[in-house]
């Protein structure tokens, strides 16, 4: 199915303000190879817990930049035996040792950083992708987060045709703290991601 512009901005219109398992469900009827990200951070059990109640095998891709708190990295096992996530991890191809030999941890203003983010994060997403070749991709994305995510919505189509669906896009910390209240599920303020390091700061996986 192929989605102009205006068919989203139709869909996108209609879906705002109906519950979020609708929307799933939509997604996952419309979709052959659907895949969920998370970053274990903030409010992620919420879209983990609301895409696998609907479908429990969708493969979740976690890219782990070897570089998460202790705290995101108990977080992680916990949702993942609590959920039984269909997980697919990606790592790396340098391990942290030899890269913080080599080049360290760069700021964001080092030119290095650049090489930094590929190293971590994208070369392993892209890997992922290409693996997976997922025609719907279910992310917590939400507005106010990014100049970028605010030009988005609850679906939008990435550089390489894929339909992002994002069903908490409109959705506040107050909302997602209710959603994971009652549905019993955990939460982990201390995330730290080193290729964006500034809180409205994007590492290029949205782009």
């Amino acid at each position: 199915m192929i989605f102009t512009d205006k068919h989203l901005e139709h869909l996108n219109a209609q879906f705002r303000g109906i519950p979020t398992e609708e929307i799933i469900a939509w997604a996952l009827e419309y979709s052959r190879r659907p895949v969920l990200t998370t970053n274990f951070g903030p409010y992620s059990s919420s879209i983990l817990h609301a895409v696998t109640e609907i479908k429990n095998d969708v493969p979740v891709i976690w890219c782990d930049t070897g570089y998460n708190t202790e705290a995101t990295y108990r977080h992680a096992e916990q949702v993942m035996g609590q959920l039984d996530l269909n997980m697919k991890i990606y790592v790396p191809r340098q391990t942290r040792a030899r890269r913080e030999i080599l080049m360290g941890q760069p700021s964001i203003d080092n030119p290095e950083h650049q090489e930094f983010t590929e190293q971590v994060k994208l070369e392993p997403f892209r890997r992922a992708m290409q693996e997976h070749r997922p025609d719907v991709w279910f992310t917590n994305i939400r507005k106010g987060q990014t100049a970028l995510r605010d030009s988005l919505d609850i679906l939008s189509i990435n550089k390489e045709g894929i339909l992002k669906v994002s069903p908490f896009y409109y959705w506040t910390d107050m909302e997602l703290r209710g959603y994971l209240k009652q549905h019993q599920l955990p939460n982990e303020m201390d995330y730290f991601d080193p290729t964006k390091v500034l809180q409205h700061r994007e590492c290029g996986i949205h782009l």
